[in-house]
Formats: structure tokens, C-alpha cells, sequence
């Protein structure tokens, strides 16, 4: 397999581990922002960050099968890179929803898929570099 297909499958498993995480990340912003009746930025900031952690485990077994053995150190990387994707995510939900009125979470859906591409790069080159 070419260096370009072992990326392209590599973005398809890390895709895929994500929709696990969007579940996780509604799930938590939705029970804090509306059970809980939390802001709605810390209510997404502590969705996306239960969703990095899941998507952390899943990637370091199955999209990366990292075998570094400095976890912690590589869980810490995940999760600094992953303070700049939920700064983007806010950015992107703040102009969405608070600049241009679109419903809360149909913004939040956008900076999913926009931030995606930040955290799978920032973990194929900075987190996972075997």
C-alpha cells in the first residue's frame, strides 16, 4: 500500500472513531447545556473534551496501533492539541450561532467537521509519529 492510501484509511478509521466521539460530544454538551443548564461553551468544552478522551483510547488501538509506551505523555499531547481544536470548534460555533443567529447545534455539527481535519493531522504528525 502507498504511503498516500495508508494516510487516506488512516483518515477514514480516524473519520469513523470521530462519529463515535460526535456521539459522546452531543451526548455531554446536550446533558450539560440543557439538563444541567451550564453555559453553552463550557457545556461544548466539556463535550468535546469527553469526546477526545474516547477518541484518544480508540485511535492510539486502532487507527494509529501506537505502541508507544509513554501513554501518559502521548494522552498529554492529545489533549494539549486538542485545547487549540476546542478553541477552534468555539471560535467557529461563536460565529455560527452568535454572529449569524444558525441554531447552537447544527453550528456545533459545522465545527465538527471543520476541526476534524485539524485533530487528524495534529495526531498523525505530533501525537502518534511513530
Amino acid at each position: 500500500m502507498t504511503e498516500t492510501e495508508t494516510l487516506f484509511f488512516k483518515f477514514l478509521k480516524f473519520g469513523t472513531v470521530g462519529l463515535s466521539g460526535m456521539v459522546v460530544d452531543f451526548g455531554i454538551t446536550f446533558l450539560f447545556k440543557e439538563r444541567f443548564k451550564f453555559n453553552k461553551y463550557f457545556s461544548n468544552t466539556c463535550g468535546f473534551f469527553a469526546a477526545a478522551s474516547s477518541n484518544f483510547i480508540l485511535n492510539r488501538l486502532w487507527t494509529f496501533q501506537s505502541g508507544d509506551p509513554a501513554v501518559a505523555f502521548q494522552y498529554f499531547k492529545f489533549l494539549s492539541l486538542s485545547i487549540v481544536g476546542v478553541l477552534l470548534s468555539n471560535a467557529i460555533i461563536y460565529l455560527l450561532h452568535g454572529r449569524f443567529q444558525w441554531n447552537f447545534y447544527f453550528a456545533k455539527l459545522i465545527s465538527i467537521g471543520l476541526v476534524l481535519f485539524w485533530n487528524f493531522f495534529a495526531s498523525y504528525f505530533i501525537t502518534f509519529n511513530n
